[in-house]
């Protein structure tokens, strides 16, 4: 088998087989992934010594395919060591991982499948391959589909049919002929230039686009992410974010590996809450929604806490946040007297303590990236203690193209470029990148590159922006303003984002294009919902969202999230729902990014009702 140069600095390698290889040298013995093992009912680790044993398992069983250089390697798992294995045994031949979500729907994996032209599929249970091979597409270039989970080896083996690829479980394949491979051999490593994944882009309107993404890109960024929030040998790392989501990738999965950090997957998405407390992470990389949540929880316990419990919890917000903005040089709204600096201790022991160890008690750093995190959300956190950086970026730059830092951290902003990377401001004041990390372009769509990627290397990002004092405020997307029929011009993602503080609502969704006013469509949580009907005095039932009493005090709750909007900016009606929206209702990329044509579509005879009957202020 071919093996990378292993390099003796972390400044001098060029290729992610490369990086792998000098965490291997570096640190042989040390703890690099961790995951719960349900058969043995414990979390097992793997030493990065024993990570590379297990890669050169599973490169020898790609390598007997005989695959082109380049080819593409169908990714659907869930995050853990499997997803890791056939990534790094992929990249490490030369060939081309092509990640997908784990929980996306069997149209959009059939559609990247035949769009990649994947040669092989790595998928976690025969059933998930049975909905996509349902679709009745023929994928000519696929030849096999390794099942990981949810079978006994031997048993997908025989379903393998001439009309079709090889269907066979990851025990029997590992296990192979025992013979050596020519192709293993010989086939040459990858370059800097050469490609190191094609991620796919969620797709909120139309088709996803393959990214194209190199060797140089990725590694550029892990360096440049690595520089500006370094991160430690000793830190634990919770991976919960999907590993197709290239903010994970780089963040949490290559930049661990960089500072030989050790990774923990979570078992699932509803055990977060416990597998924070168990492993107590000192570094998390999420999205808002994560954030989102835990807020939201926060003030389910603080409306059945009493009066005292309430007031104790503003006051260490206010005092807490005073002292943040003391230390961050940032402008702050009163003083702290002799009385609060004494009053601190006592009260950071009563509230913040309890909420940094709801998540783990150790974070050294929680890293918000994705989407914009709520103004409101991000002060009470970095408050009471939690240190959220923010942090700014595209799959199409590799990903990461700004942060704040935990000594350095405007919450206003999305932080300072990474080193190398370059900003300007074009026109309608849109936000340009360059630098080492911008992807070559879109896989088969010439097109659509060359409207993104401009002459001397400069990337659209079409985000509207402002630069100041060295960082990036973002202000919103420029094809998501919302125009109204009076001339208003109005960011539906911040008027979103203030309504989802209140923990009544789960999900806003903000409509008025040429319309007179806005309206907002939202889905309700059910617990909150049954506190404000009982407040009301109508049943907590389905038939109940559409009481004129219901929408009006629903309206009302909105004006309070929104007071400080203009009065255009502000919804005048309300379309309520109780049925979450999720990636398989097709509401949710599975980057938990809205998809606003879809849900327009959706709540289409309820949205012109509500605009012929608005609630009454």
């Amino acid at each position: 088998m071919p093996k990378p140069t292993i390099r003796s600095t972390l400044d001098t390698v060029e290729t992610l087989p490369e990086l792998f290889a000098f965490r291997v040298a570096k640190t042989p013995e040390a703890p690099a992934f961790r995951q719960y093992d349900p058969k043995l009912g414990k979390w097992i680790v793997l030493s990065w010594q024993e990570m590379a044993e297990l890669i050169e398992r599973w490169k020898k069983s790609l390598a007997e395919l005989r695959l082109e250089l380049g080819s593409r390697i169908g990714i659907l798992l869930p995050n853990g060591i499997d997803a890791v294995a056939i990534d790094l045994a992929a990249l490490a031949l030369g060939l081309v991982p092509t990640p997908m979500h784990a929980i996306d729907n069997p149209e959009s994996i059939g559609y990247i499948l035949g769009d990649c032209e994947a040669r092989v599929l790595v998928i976690r249970t025969k059933k998930q391959w049975e909905a996509i091979k349902a679709l009745g597409i023929t994928w000519d270039q696929l030849v096999l589909v390794v099942i990981t989970e949810d079978e006994t080896p031997n048993a997908t083996s025989a379903s393998a049919s001439a009309s079709g690829p090889r269907v066979i479980h990851l025990a029997d394949w590992l296990a192979g002929d025992g013979l050596p491979s020519p192709a293993g051999d010989t086939a040459p490593l990858p370059g800097p230039h050469d490609l190191a994944a094609v991620v796919y882009t969620s797709g909120t309107t139309g088709k996803p686009k393959g990214v194209m993404l190199s060797h140089r890109n990725v590694v550029a960024n892990v360096l440049a992410v690595y520089e500006r929030v370094p991160a430690r040998q000793s830190d634990v790392f919770l991976s919960f974010l999907p590993l197709s989501h290239t903010f994970e990738r780089t963040a949490g999965y290559y930049m661990a590996i960089a500072a030989g950090s050790s990774v923990a997957y979570v078992r699932s998405v509803a055990e977060i809450a416990a597998d924070l407390r168990f492993i107590r992470p000192d570094v998390l990389v999420s999205v808002p929604r994560i954030y989102e949540r835990f807020y939201a929880q926060l003030q389910e316990r603080l409306a059945t806490g009493g009066a005292l419990r309430r007031a104790l919890f503003e006051k260490a917000v206010a005092l807490g946040w005073r002292r943040f903005c003391v230390a961050q040089g940032l402008p702050v709204e009163g003083r702290a007297g002799l009385f609060d600096a004494l009053l601190w201790p006592l009260l950071d022991q009563l509230v913040g303590a309890q909420v940094r160890a709801s998540l783990g008690g150790r974070l050294r750093v929680a890293v918000s990236g994705g989407a914009a995190l709520s103004q409101e959300i991000a002060k009470v956190f970095l408050a009471l203690g939690v240190p959220i950086v923010q942090g700014y970026g595209m799959t199409e730059t590799s990903p990461v193209v700004s942060t704040n830092t935990v000594e350095d951290n405007d919450p206003r902003t999305v932080g300072r470029p990474l080193q190398g990377i370059e900003v300007r401001l074009g026109e309608n004041t849109e936000l340009q990148v360059r630098g080492p990390s911008v992807m070559s372009g879109y896989l088969k769509r010439p097109e659509d590159t060359a409207r993104i990627l401009l002459e001397g290397g400069w990337l659209r990002t079409g985000d509207q922006a402002a630069l100041e004092g060295g960082r990036i405020r973002i202000l919103g997307r420029i094809k998501e303003i919302i125009v109204t029929s009076t001339g208003e011009k109005i960011a539906p993602a911040d008027l979103e984002l203030a309504i989802a503080v209140d923990p009544l609502f789960d999900q806003v969704f903000v409509v008025g294009e040429n319309r007179p006013f806005l309206i907002a469509v939202v889905v309700l949580n059910p617990v909150q919902w049954a506190h404000f009907a009982q407040s009301l005095n109508v049943p907590p039932a389905l038939e109940s969202l559409q009481n004129p009493i219901v929408r009006a005090a629903l309206v009302a709750r909105i004006d309070a999230a929104t007071r400080s909007f203009p009065r255009y900016a502000m919804p005048r009606a309300v379309v309520p729902s109780l049925e979450p929206w999720t990636v398989q209702n097709t509401f949710m990329t599975p980057t938990l990014k809205i998809k606003r044509n879809n849900l327009e579509q959706h709540f289409a005879d309820q949205i012109e009702a509500a605009y012929q009957k608005p609630a009454a202020r």
